[in-house]
């Protein structure tokens, strides 16, 4: 099966290459005031949220009110009218002309909670996702109505020259993807409980290749697992309706965040009944997925445990610790033929505290671990320790069907860790290019029919292990263990002429450093020291 690299599009750019969302974001904090960033996400989101539903029913509600062609004679106060087209019936007190027309009065807090309450009644599926606590006494409401009108000027600079209204919507696509990162980036470490960046997501998809069937993530976070799902099959000329999405999540207002997510991109998502703790109650008991995409709690020490759980096929994972808990939680929903990629701290890779060696060992023998990958640090906003990559399959045999070689008892380990770019002076992001190097590296090795070069081991960046060879380093996947460091490029100049530079060198270093410890010590002689 083809699989092509999709660019950094409109929808799935760099966060460092971004304009005209970044000078709304900027305008956007200005009026947070001191307000915190996570009291202030759901009063920014929400409104993004209501001004995106609404552009789509004003430019459908203008087709009913001209009436011609197929809308003639309808009524464009009729909700099956919208509905019919799928699109979000707006009841006229939740319409955004509605709250820019009152954006300056000071009841714009009850105005805006009254169409939150409003949405949610005519469209069952937002019932009890959307924020309605714009009325409280803390939140200012001058700066309230100053960001409804910032936020109202998206739709015209998109529809500018006459652009189609589909770009509008994809601009607050791509506004509410960017206002994401960057409360992920305000909140610090809380941020992690509903924000993966993006390169990290992009590169687990890009990996899995995820064109057709069930897709399940049990920490869903704010759902960019299942957005990025969705563009990968769409830039790759598939169908959005071959996948299914199915998801979970512990936090109610991060569940909130992925139920508005993915509404606002028209994606149909399973997220159970309501926020639930995966370990306590799993909201999905019988799904058996075909992809599981996760970025769980990094070395979580506060879980439940049952120790007779079903899911534990590999050994009791610690109390103390549910990184194995979160890994065989998800083999235990994989189809016969599924796979799973997740993010987990390195300490996993090595660990073998509380029985966590033999568990990973366990799963090594039933043969499992199909690759490993070494991210480089600084790409979270939740922690700076070093995070992997790993990539679970439960069948490793030749796959005609989807151009798979016969890889059982082997294990593919990259070493990505010198990869990246910084961005800031604590954030880093994987580019185009890097994620390239790995995917292609991956499709590669597991032989998928277009890749076009051959699989080779490249010393310091990637290896493919034996089963044995894992065995004898002690069921360790860490993966420096196997790719060793990469070859140094020879110079073309012989030894017997570099070796007497070198030491010139050198001495013309220690000459300099004695000369300027002399100096130094006749300015302190000079100072009474």
């Amino acid at each position: 099966m083809a699989v092509k690299k999709a660019k950094n599009t409109a929808n799935g750019q760099s966060s460092a290459s971004i304009g005209f969302e970044q000078k709304l974001w900027l305008t956007a904090d200005k009026l947070r005031n001191n307000m915190d960033a996570a009291e202030y996400k759901p009063v920014v989101l929400g409104l993004i949220f209501l001004k995106y539903i609404s552009d789509p029913f004003e430019e459908h509600r203008a087709k009913l009110v001209v009436g011609k062609d197929d809308y003639e004679g309808a009524n464009p106060e009729d909700p099956d009218e919208y509905k019919a087209e799928n699109v979000f019936w707006v009841p006229a007190e939740a319409r955004w002309s509605h709250l820019q027309a009152n954006a300056k009065q000071p009841t714009i807090g009850k105005t805006v909670d009254d169409a939150m309450v409003a949405i949610e009644r005519d469209n069952p599926r937002l019932k009890g996702v959307l924020p309605k606590d714009y009325a409280r006494p803390g939140l200012d409401k001058q700066r309230l109505g100053e960001l409804i009108d910032l936020i109202g000027t998206i739709a015209l600079t998109a529809a500018s020259e006459g652009e189609k209204a589909h770009r509008s919507v994809d601009l607050l696509g791509r506004v509410y993807e960017y206002f994401l990162t960057r409360f992920a980036s305000a909140e610090g470490k809380n941020g992690g409980q509903f924000y993966t960046p993006s390169c990290v997501v992009r590169l687990l998809v890009e990996m899995l290749a995820p064109y057709k069937g069930r897709i399940y993530d049990p920490c869903c976070g704010s759902g960019g697992m299942f957005v990025q799902s969705e563009k990968f099959v769409e830039a790759h000329g598939g169908r959005v309706g071959d996948i299914s999405i199915y998801g979970q999540e512990s936090n109610a207002t991060t569940r909130r965040l992925a139920v508005m997510n993915l509404a606002l991109r028209g994606i149909e998502a399973d997220f159970g009944p309501e926020h639930a703790d995966t370990f306590r109650r799993d909201l999905h008991p019988d799904l058996r997925a075909d992809y599981v995409l996760a970025n769980p709690p990094f070395n979580d020490s506060d879980w439940h445990r049952k120790d007779d759980d079903v899911r534990w096929a590999y050994g009791v994972p610690p109390k103390g610790n549910a990184n194995f808990a979160w890994v065989q939680h998800f083999i235990h929903h994989l189809a016969p033929h599924g796979m799973a990629g997740f993010v987990l701290a390195n300490g996993s890779m090595s660990s073998n505290q509380s029985g966590e060696g033999d568990i990973r060992k366990a799963l090594i023998e039933a043969d499992l671990v199909d690759c490993m990958v070494a991210l480089p640090g600084q790409l979270f906003y939740s922690t700076q320790i070093p995070v992997c990559l790993w990539f679970l399959t439960k069948s490793k045999s030749a796959d005609a069907k989807l151009g798979f070689r016969d890889r059982r008892k082997q294990t593919l380990f990259i070493d990505s860790r010198k990869l990246g770019t910084l961005t800031d002076r604590v954030h880093r992001e994987l580019t185009d290019a890097d994620l390239d190097k790995i995917t292609s590296t991956y499709h590669a090795w597991r032989g998928d029919s277009s890749t076009k070069n051959p699989y080779a081991d490249v010393a310091g960046f990637c290896k493919s292990a034996t089963t044995e060879e894992i065995a004898a380093h002690g069921h360790v996947l860490t993966p420096g263990r196997y790719v060793g460091a990469a070859e140094v490029e020879d110079d073309g100049e012989p030894f017997e002429e570099k070796m007497p530079r070198l030491v010139a060198e050198l001495e013309a270093q220690f000459a300099e450093s004695a000369k300027l410890e002399k100096a130094i010590r006749e300015n302190l002689k000079g100072l009474g020291f």
